[in-house]
């Protein structure tokens, strides 16, 4: 395989689909929202993607098969609103510049097959935070970014890089026409972040007018937090012992008159 490919397993027909994109990144934040939403809207799987800018190695499964890494595409029929979903995630970015560009194209290509007029990137944004993580947002148009806002997104900062797919599919978005917008929740960005990801979820769908049950998240992130106060003991016990090793050290320390 020398280049990336997506592989269809069923043609679907959308209504006024819009695109949701979360792959690994800070505080894995993208990929845990999206993975949330298609658990929960029960969401199929329709097409995937390869490539050979993923990692070079592959998975194995508790019976022992293994597969490559992959991007896969879900979509979900909104019985009650305007627009159906596609919903993408996977199991690494790219590894490589060339490997972003010609992945992110790829999902592009796919969205201009669907008629995707708007795709949505999601996103960790570091930030150390002890409240409720903001959702800062980017957009390629006015008219969508003041959806966003009036969702309780803020805007971000000047100057501030979005890197990997969640930044490029916005820079290359307009070129074919579509609207994106990166939403980003607040993370320290080293362990999985699912309060961050709840945050992100409570704007995007308030944004596309959307109901689901966000309190399944509940749970993960006690859990997420149990591991960050441990990890603070930990450090601060490690600060301690070098503090008291340092002293120590002075202590033997001669002065020769």
């Amino acid at each position: 395989m020398k280049e990336t490919m997506i592989k269809e397993l069923t043609k679907v027909e959308l209504k006024n689909p819009v695109m949701i994109e979360g792959l690994p990144g800070l505080g894995l934040v993208g990929k845990i929202a999206v993975r949330y939403l298609i658990r929960r809207l029960g969401a199929q799987k329709f097409a995937y993607i390869i490539s050979p800018h993923f990692p070079y190695f592959v998975l194995v499964n508790k019976k022992g098969s293994v597969r490559l890494l992959r991007g896969i595409f879900y979509f979900w029929r909104n019985e009650k609103g305007e627009n159906d979903l596609i919903l993408f995630t996977g199991d690494s970015q790219a590894q490589t510049i060339e490997g972003q560009y010609e992945i992110s194209n790829k999902i592009l290509d796919f969205a201009e097959q669907y008629n995707v007029k708007l795709v949505i990137t999601l996103g960790g944004y570091r930030v150390e935070t002890k409240e409720k993580p903001k959702v800062i947002a980017s957009a390629t148009s006015r008219t969508v970014l003041e959806r966003a806002l009036k969702a309780n997104a803020i805007i971000s900062p000047m100057g501030s890089p979005i890197v990997g797919t969640a930044g490029l599919i916005l820079g290359l978005a307009p070129l074919r026409n579509i609207d994106a917008l990166c939403l980003l929740g607040e993370t320290r960005g080293y362990l999985p972040d699912p309060k961050a990801a709840k945050s992100v979820l409570e704007v995007l769908l308030k944004l596309l007018n959307i109901n689901v049950d966000l309190s399944g998240m509940d749970e993960a992130i006690i859990k997420a937090e149990s591991m960050v106060a441990r990890l603070q003991k930990v450090e601060e016990r490690r600060i301690l012992q070098e503090e008291l090793m340092r002293r120590s050290e002075d202590k033997k320390i001669t002065y020769i008159s």
